[in-house]
């Protein structure tokens, strides 16, 4: 005999479609995925010594399990756009784990973050990995001519970079 769903699931499910597939779902709602145990193109003592870090700090200091690999994987995903020129893109939703993976400027924070909180020889590694990404993100990012009369854009160089704020619109 089949089970017989409660009937405000039944409602839930009998609603159409939203206009824009998942833009009332957060994505912060799901599961967060297991934890990496390699992040590329970094050594495994490095590894090692980010979620020694990731997992001593509680959530309300800026790090969480998985941010760093997430935060990585957001630079990456972001210089593999095509076009010469690329511009910094905002998140409908305002929440930590939405903005971290779409917006390189919060991505990049983060892994600044990192870097400051690890031992010499991790930091040194991170740094190094991180150089290049800064590189291709300062050749193919536009500077805003009018960062200096805007007060919260302070802070570094990648937030003084042109916003593309016409999917916002």
């Amino acid at each position: 005999m089949p089970r017989r769903r409660p009937s405000a699931l039944r409602a839930q499910l009998s609603l159409p479609e939203p206009m824009y597939a998942g833009a009332d779902r957060c994505r912060s709602d799901r599961p967060p995925g297991p934890w990496p145990t390699r992040i590329d193109r970094l050594s495994s003592r490095t590894v090692a010594a980010i979620h020694r870090e990731e997992s001593r700090r509680p959530y309300d200091e800026g790090l969480w399990p998985g941010a760093t690999a997430t935060a990585l994987a957001t630079c990456r995903s972001f210089l593999t756009l095509p076009g010469r020129w690329l511009y910094l893109r905002r998140d409908y939703c305002a929440c930590e784990q939405c903005d971290l993976r779409n917006d390189i400027a919060v991505a990049r924070d983060l892994l600044e973050l990192t870097v400051h909180r690890l031992p010499r020889r991790p930091r040194r590694e991170l740094e190094a990995l991180l150089a290049g990404l800064d590189e291709e993100l300062w050749r193919r990012t536009v500077p805003d001519p009018f960062a200096h009369r805007r007060p919260h854009r302070g802070g570094a160089w990648w937030h003084r970079r042109l916003y593309d704020l016409d999917h916002l619109l």
